[in-house]
């Protein structure tokens, strides 16, 4: 009889685990069931979020024209793969493989621009992505940095003269020759006045 009731305590033990491990398991398939919900709801507002600015961009560095950001092989919206689809002025709807080096430099920063206005970063690095660009869009480049420039900070490596004049600090490398750096900075606001 000991042994019989030692044995129904265990099984009544072991049941209840269960039933703990079974609640505990409906709890976490609801919670993940919630987040899913969340990330696939907050992906899809960003995602159009983003491709409406991106077209808002393309039309402002292109001075016409439309692109648009579409979803491929979309089972779940988290794994889908991205098509960007333009259009520029007086051409094709095409994606980027069909586009010049400066067309597709310029539909380049229109992403980069819708991203940073979606989601602006504190800081952001530009390498020369006004190299491949004419007089006339790095003007219109120029015109949306400076616009986000109220949100985030941009340290842009340039060679071009119009950028360099548009800056608020330049910072130039000299090497002297003794081969030793030396850098240089200038306001731009302090040569104005």
């Amino acid at each position: 009889e000991s042994d019989l009731k030692q044995d129904k305590e265990r099984y009544d033990t072991l049941v209840n685990q269960t039933e703990d491990l079974i609640n505990s398991e409906d709890e976490l398939r609801t919670i993940i069931n919630r987040l899913e919900y969340s990330i696939t709801e907050k992906f899809s507002t960003t995602f159009d979020l983003v491709n409406d600015k991106f077209n808002y961009f393309f039309r402002e560095v292109f001075d016409g024209g439309s692109a648009e950001l579409k979803l491929i092989n979309a089972e779940q919206k988290s794994d889908a793969g991205i098509e960007i689809i333009v259009k520029p002025p007086g051409k094709r709807l095409s994606n980027l493989s069909a586009l010049s080096g400066g067309e597709r430099a310029m539909t380049s920063v229109a992403l980069m621009f819708a991203l940073m206005s979606v989601n602006p970063s504190p800081i952001c690095v530009l390498d020369e992505v006004d190299a491949a660009l004419d007089d006339a869009n790095i003007k219109r480049f120029l015109r949306i940095l400076n616009e986000l420039s109220q949100k985030s900070q941009f340290i842009v490596i340039t060679h071009n003269r119009i950028t360099v004049q548009d800056a608020e600090t330049v910072y130039g490398v000299s090497m002297e020759q003794d081969a030793t750096s030396t850098v240089l900075s200038l306001k731009i606001k302090d040569l104005v006045n």
